[in-house]
């Protein structure tokens, strides 16, 4: 046991937690075993203790609250927990409707005998529930699901704890690959069960009638919550292990199913936790649930495509029979990472903005309705747009009429600006979006008003103007009226696989036939994102037109690099 530290003349985080009704998670008491008590330090690091044995996991400005001694009690030292509630939507968010009976669940009673697939595991004590999940990399959502109505009986959504770990996909499976090997499978856990037991107690249930939890998260977030190797996800061909072992033929399926107490999870000793499958490479289960939700299981008579952005972009597009996929690694830039006034959608963030010819904002919304401190990705998205209308920036992401090494001001009363720093991140990350899209529509010899249907999923989207989205380049040109915001489709998608073991098991049969197409790979690939890193809509042809004519290699990517 490592005992707690000294408190000192200031105590420690946790105390001033403690003294501002600050809720941080622990179960340890404060020993620092639980490692549930991550905060972020944003302010006055200098005035704490050095970091304690039991924090040699963590790097950077994240310390555990119950280690981290304050020296200086007059220190102004400011910190954040990592369970934070950004705007995050639910399965029916921006497009799902009501949610649908069950129509073959795993999870069945007769005769007051809880059942699994026909093999009794319980007796019955009022409630057969099941937990619907979108693990995503930034944030997290859930969904608690009477196994027997199909009503959702509580949705709860938070930001995904581990971030201390890295923003992004490939920094996690780096932190994974080190001495804080577990750390983040952890800490994903204590996040869930910690909802768990609050959904409990709110609602007069016991963990113990909780029999099924299904996963829906990329390769990596996935694999890391079950506890495998992701080693593999991060290097080539970028398999996971269990994608490894199907191609092999050592498997059925890409699909997990493993007891959830095996991973540390508090319901039933009996639960069993899915892994919905991967597609292929870093196109995930997350996808393979949108395209449950969305009725890609099942032929159309017009192309179709599916656009779920993130931190990690996957496209889909179904035609003639075949669907392929490919998966764009954008990064945070567009939830707030690299970019210095940019934030996650939580309060305080501008949602949406108007400009003018300056630059500055001439009318502005944020969430919650209170002051800004930000932009969150739509806000961002509006604002480029809208320095491109005006003439402020141009379409390399210059700003011809400022000095040069000038911030662009966007709120002047607030101190909110933007530079060529942060634009050069944000057209890094549209230029992987662009990328996925434009080769994709070319590998199925498809124009972008070719699409019969476009499906654009996920919490960010649901916030875009679409409009000013396409302007910049950052959605494919199809027609207005055949775009639909889908909302978090994948957590829709992980209910159904919840309430439908036919449909489980048909996503599963579906997964083994899509074609996948590495975008690396893709000869003219470096042109395609040179000119991706601009700011103007894609070529209505697709990309079989070519590089746009003005695109300038040497220009384009000093843009992007400056």
């Amino acid at each position: 046991m490592t005992p707690p530290p000294q408190s000192g003349p200031g105590g420690t985080l946790f105390d001033r937690a403690d003294a501002l009704a600050l809720l941080v998670p622990s179960s340890c008491g404060r020993t620092g075993r639980c490692h549930e008590c991550i905060v972020e330090v944003t302010e006055g690091a200098g005035a704490l203790s050095p970091r304690s044995e039991a924090e040699a996991f963590l790097t950077g400005a994240f310390r555990l609250a119950c280690q981290a001694a304050v020296h200086d009690p007059a220190a102004r030292v400011g910190f954040r927990t990592l369970r934070r509630r950004p705007q995050i939507l639910g399965s029916d968010g921006g497009g799902g409707g009501a949610a649908p009976g069950p129509t073959d669940p795993a999870v069945t009673v007769d005769g007051g005998r809880v059942l699994i697939e026909g093999e009794a595991v319980d007796r019955f004590h009022g409630h057969a529930l099941g937990l619907a999940v979108d693990l995503g990399t930034t944030t997290v959502a859930l969904e608690l699901v009477d196994l027997l109505t199909g009503e959702v009986r509580a949705a709860r959504s938070f930001e995904n704890p581990q971030r201390f770990g890295g923003s992004d996909v490939m920094s996690r499976i780096s932190y994974d690959g080190g001495a804080g090997r577990g750390e983040l499978q952890k800490a994903a856990v204590a996040a869930l069960n910690a909802e768990i037991a609050a959904m409990a107690e709110a609602l007069g249930f016991r963990r113990r009638e909780i029999y099924e939890i299904v996963v829906a998260g990329n390769s990596c977030m996935r694999d890391l919550f079950f506890g495998l190797d992701v080693q593999p996800i991060g290097q080539k061909p970028y398999k996971s292990v269990t994608e490894a072992e199907f191609r092999a033929g050592l498997r059925p399926s890409t699909a997990l199913a493993l007891p959830a107490a095996d991973l540390g999870l508090r319901a039933n000793i009996r639960t069993r936790a899915i892994g919905l499958p991967l597609l292929a490479s870093h196109v995930g289960g997350d996808t393979a649930a949108c395209l449950l939700a969305e009725g890609f299981l099942d032929p159309a008579p017009q192309p179709r495509m599916l656009i779920d952005i993130g931190t990690n972009t996957e496209v889909v597009i179904a035609v003639d029979g075949r669907i392929v996929c490919a998966s764009c690694p954008a990064g945070p830039a567009f939830e707030g990472g690299g970019v210095r006034f940019g934030m996650r959608g939580e309060e305080g963030a501008i949602e949406r903005i108007e400009v003018g010819a300056d630059g500055a904002a001439l009318a502005f919304g944020t969430i919650g309705g209170g002051p800004p401190a930000g932009l969150c990705g739509s806000g961002l998205v509006d604002l480029l747009a809208g320095l491109r209308r005006q003439g402020v920036m141009g379409p390399k992401g210059t700003f011809d009429r400022l000095p040069r090494r000038a911030d662009l001001v966007v709120v002047p009363d607030r101190g909110i600006t933007l530079s060529r720093a942060d634009v050069s991140h944000l057209a890094q990350a549209k230029a992987a979006n662009y990328c996925g899209q434009m080769i994709l529509l070319r590998h199925c010899g498809l124009a972008p008003a070719a699409i019969g249907a476009l499906h654009v999923a996920g919490g960010f989207a649901n916030w875009l103007d679409l409009g000013h989205a396409v302007e910049i380049g950052l959605l494919a040109p199809v027609p207005a009226e055949r775009v639909r915001k889908v909302g978090n489709a994948a957590l829709r998608g992980a209910r159904r696989a919840l309430l439908s073991l036919s449909d489980r098991r048909r996503l599963e049969a579906l997964t083994a036939r899509i074609e996948h197409v590495e975008l690396e790979t893709t000869p003219d690939f470096f042109d395609l994102f040179v000119e991706g890193c601009q700011f103007r809509p894609m070529p209505p042809a697709g990309a079989a037109a070519g590089p746009h004519p003005a695109a300038s290699l040497e220009g384009a990517w000093t843009t992007a690099s400056s």
